[in-house]
């Protein structure tokens, strides 16, 4: 599992450490911050990415919008970006607008702004046609990963750290080698986000990601899967040992 990564670009030292205290006290990853726009754009392309807070003005430059100007134009590396300011100018605004951040923020701001900007953010970039929401809106599920809350935070897991799912009627839980996670989500809306060529069904509740099978046992109807866990190969799935090459 891998926790947010968070990008802050801010010259003002008192702000920068307010945010990073923040972020690490509600377990996000803070992965620098930048106090200057060619200092962003090296954190930026130099690191894994996932949201972006930035101050609109940088060493009493607008660079914080030049910023999110040259990000926005980078197909591959488009992600959500929210914006803080102690400025209330409105043609600033106007021009960081443009930019179609996922938020704005006017200084001071205080810590539940923060996540809860950062939340939203996350799930408004997410949603997206290929994205959804579980019923409850604590998860957003994308091809690569899911973003569960989990106390104050969005905790990222990826799609191929999850080593089975449990589906017990509406709920799921998500079972990597290290953490579970529980979302209220059918087994429908879960499987449709999965990759058929790495997960499949095993059971009518169990959901197996092929690759961390250690091994099958199919007089005992069981698969033994990375990190001792088991699950359930009833009669009706045991075709999944079709899909595996298989040296006799």
């Amino acid at each position: 599992m891998d926790k947010v990564n968070v990008l802050v670009i801010e010259d003002t030292l008192a702000d920068s450490d307010a945010l990073a205290k923040v972020l690490l006290a509600n377990d996000y990853n803070l992965v620098g911050v930048a106090t200057t726009y060619n200092e962003a754009l090296t954190l930026f392309y130099e690191n894994k990415v996932d949201i972006v807070i930035i101050d609109v003005f940088l060493n009493g430059n607008a660079e914080g919008i030049a910023f999110a100007e040259t990000i926005s134009i980078v197909p591959d590396k488009s992600i959500p970006f929210i914006f803080l300011t102690s400025s209330c100018d409105r043609e600033i605004f106007d021009r960081a607008k443009l930019t179609q951040p996922f938020g704005f923020l006017l200084k001071p701001f205080n810590e539940l702004e923060i996540l809860y900007a950062i939340e939203m953010a996350i799930e408004k970039f997410n949603n997206q046609t290929d994205v959804f929401l579980s019923e409850e809106r604590d998860t957003v599920i994308t091809n690569e990963y899911l973003f569960v809350k989990k106390g104050k935070a969005l905790k990222k897991v990826l799609i191929d750290d999850i080593v089975y799912i449990e589906v017990e009627e509406r709920y799921c839980n998500i079972i990597t080698e290290k953490e579970r996670f529980v979302i209220l989500i059918s087994l429908t809306k879960i499987l449709k986000t999965l990759d058929a060529t790495k997960f499949c069904r095993t059971h009518r509740n169990h959901i197996i990601n092929i690759e961390k099978i250690v091994e099958i046992i199919p007089t005992d109807n069981l698969i033994v899967l990375s990190g001792n866990h088991k699950a359930i190969l009833s009669d009706k799935y045991k075709d999944l040992i079709k899909k595996i090459r298989v040296l006799k």
